[in-house]
């Protein structure tokens, strides 16, 4: 089918506030790259003939931002990109442009950058029959998630998921059982049963998050302990830990019913939240929860907490 293009471009600091509407305004993708072939503050590596060579361990961001969302071409997604074309025109360096696209496997583009990476101590994302260097070694420590996303995009290099992964590296959760509320590609779900769970529900209002899911778990050998549902299909089984990677907005919704899911002393983790939001968010789970100070990465944050 073929689909609708909205491109923006937007000064660095207004970067993660456009993803964050576009994803809210229904985006099937969003993706962004340079808008002017000029890298922001990185020193020049002379020995390369003055090629600009970024800082160890950090991800460059350009001073201007070219920002492309993908919507469905129907009456719906027309509507959805019009809408956020005009809310976001006043962030925009120059108009917003709207485009139909033909159809392309854009399941499949997302492999072109996407590289085994390290979340926390032991946890590794890697595309699909890829493995670091040294995997082959008999002592060899690593858990790896084997992933395919399809369109429900989530490979962990979002900062979110990324803090989301580290999260639940950083914990004990043999014998856990685990809820993720709003799974997308189920990454989250199947990282926490690779480090040990013993069980999972995976939760998404899209059917097709649901099957790469399942497509997910079944790559990596572990559907037999998963479970997935749309919200209004969720049991009322309390959880030991609830990790929900979404955004504030229906973060804030949700409190009541994360709160209702979790057992006493179960963990929770919180994502697609940026770090000016993570207060208000905070708050609203601190009934229930002894929330901990926000972890934050680039403009996103990870709140955490236990459950009273």
């Amino acid at each position: 089918m073929p689909w609708l293009q909205l491109s923006l471009i937007v000064h660095r600091d207004q970067a993660a506030s456009v993803e964050a509407a576009l994803e809210d305004a229904g985006a099937l993708s969003v993706t962004l790259d340079d808008a002017a072939d000029e890298p922001a503050d990185a020193p020049l590596d002379p020995a390369a003939g003055g090629i600009w060579e970024p800082a160890p361990a950090t991800q460059p961001l350009w001073r201007r931002l070219r920002i492309t969302a993908l919507f469905e071409d129907d009456d719906a997604g027309a509507a959805a990109a019009r809408q956020a074309a005009e809310q976001l025109a006043g962030l925009a360096l120059a108009p917003p442009t709207l485009a139909s696209l033909d159809d392309r496997p854009w399941e499949r583009l997302w492999l072109d950058d996407f590289r085994p990476t390290r979340f926390g101590r032991r946890l590794w994302v890697c595309p699909r029959g890829e493995r670091p260097a040294g995997a082959e070694a008999a002592d060899w420590p690593g858990v790896v998630v084997d992933l395919d996303p399809g369109l429900a995009f989530g490979t962990g290099h979002h900062p979110t998921t990324a803090l989301c992964l580290a999260w639940l590296d950083g914990l004990d959760l043999a014998g856990k059982r685990v809820l993720d509320y709003g799974c997308g590609s189920g990454i989250l779900a199947i990282a926490a049963l690779k480090l040990g769970a013993a069980s999972a529900l995976a939760v998404d209002h899209d059917p097709q998050a649901l099957d790469a899911t399942v497509d997910n778990a079944i790559d990596n050998g572990v559907v037999d302990r998963l479970a997935v549902a749309r919200p209004e299909q969720v049991p009322p089984t309390p959880a030991d830990v609830v990790v929900a990677n979404i955004l504030a907005a229906p973060l804030l919704e949700l409190a009541p019913q994360l709160a209702a899911l979790a057992a006493p002393g179960a963990r929770l983790g919180l994502s697609g939240i940026l770090a000016h939001q993570a207060g208000r968010v905070a708050d609203a789970y601190a009934h229930h929860f002894v929330m901990e100070p926000a972890e934050t990465r680039e403009e996103w944050a990870l709140l955490s907490g236990r459950r009273r």
